[in-house]
């Protein structure tokens, strides 16, 4: 599929708008704990009773009262009216109990030294109160959250985790393993599919079941060889091909029944840059993943950039500091440092060395 060099190239928010258009979250499925971390929660948890529900031992001990010990030491032994329970770290303390002695604290019958109120104990509730948030929907489930969730007694959660076809086009291919990383990291679970450029196979491979959205990897450009476009013509419906964003001018976005599509360049910056501001919106759009907050920070160097195009800037982490590296052409020995970008929107020139942006954890 051939186009001008002058055609005019899409808005960057246009486009998105277009390409989220079709885009429903997917349906929700249950998984165990231990392979939720990593996925969006498709549902907000939160704690169904207080935990601990009652006083609970912090270590191994005899439970006693701590009134009855109190000022008991080995030169004035304290008898106690009957043996005390021994108890193990976690478990419930007996009633009338209110502190944890230490096994060197007790001689036959005799405490030997004294425990305080509330002495190796955790409270009811100290833990978590009855209604604690455990988990938002859209959230991205962390290590940290399958721990509540554990202790709370849930044994499986609610994801939702967007099938995305990944057609490799051409050879070689050096980018599925990190966009397939990029595509997980975002809730999406990729599923690589490799075709040679060839129009008729692109649009089988565009058009099979079993995809939430389907990302074409290289061939949008508009050389005798770049056939993706033309194999989204024949699967479905080309919304639009070449937009203002640098890199990545030659990324397009369509449909295919009612499957989003993207077209994503070849070159691994251009391709990067793509997914970055169109794919993971995507995907976010299909698993409902809230967008995270983006850190800010100082530009150690000036950006410039084109007025009019939408621009992603790759970026590292230098301290306190955000270091650009570049975007269009960039080398991969560069673009391989770089932890997060910038988007400088159109109506801008770039910024001052010193301005502080807001920067996009890759």
């Amino acid at each position: 599929m051939m186009r001008a060099a002058s055609a005019a190239l899409t808005p960057l928010a246009d486009a998105l708008a277009l390409l989220l258009r079709c885009a429903k979250p997917v349906a929700p499925r249950s998984v165990p704990l231990v392979r939720a971390a990593g996925h969006i929660a498709a549902t907000s948890l939160a704690v169904p009773h207080d935990i601990p529900a009652g006083l609970t031992a912090l270590r191994d001990g005899f439970a006693v009262e701590a009134a009855q010990i109190s000022g008991a030491s080995p030169y004035a032994p304290v008898m106690l009216p009957r043996a005390p329970a021994w108890v193990e770290a976690g478990e419930r303390l007996p009633p009338g109990t209110d502190a944890i002695l230490a096994a060197e604290g007790l001689e036959h019958r005799s405490a030997v030294a004294e425990a305080g109120p509330g002495e190796g104990i955790r409270a009811a509730g100290e833990d978590f109160s009855e209604g604690d948030a455990l988990l938002t929907a859209g959230e991205r489930i962390e290590p940290r959250h399958l721990l509540g969730l554990a202790a709370a007694g849930f044994i499986e959660v609610a994801i939702r985790e967007a099938r995305i076809r990944l057609v490799v086009t051409g050879a070689p291919d050096v980018l599925s393993p990190t966009l397939s990383a990029v595509i997980a990291r975002a809730g999406g679970l990729a599923e690589t599919v490799a075709v040679p450029d060839d129009p008729e196979r692109i649009a089988r491979a565009i058009a099979a079941d079993g995809a939430d959205a389907v990302f074409v990897l290289g061939g949008t450009g508009f050389g005798r060889s770049d056939r993706s476009a033309e194999g989204l013509a024949q699967a479905g419906r080309v919304v639009a091909h070449g937009l203002a964003l640098r890199p990545g001018e030659t990324a397009g976005i369509g449909e295919a029944g009612e499957c989003p599509v993207l077209l994503l360049p070849g070159r691994p910056d251009a391709a990067l840059a793509a997914v970055l501001a169109l794919g993971r919106p995507l995907i976010a759009a299909l698993t409902g993943a809230v967008k995270a907050a983006p850190r800010t920070g100082p530009i150690s160097r000036k950006i410039t950039s084109v007025v009019g195009l939408a621009e992603i800037v790759f970026v590292r982490s230098d301290g306190a500091d955000i270091a650009p590296l570049g975007g269009a052409d960039l080398a991969l020995r560069r673009l391989i440092e770089a932890d997060g970008f910038v988007l400088v929107p159109p109506e801008r020139e770039g910024y001052p060395v010193g301005s502080v942006v807001e920067v996009v954890p890759l």
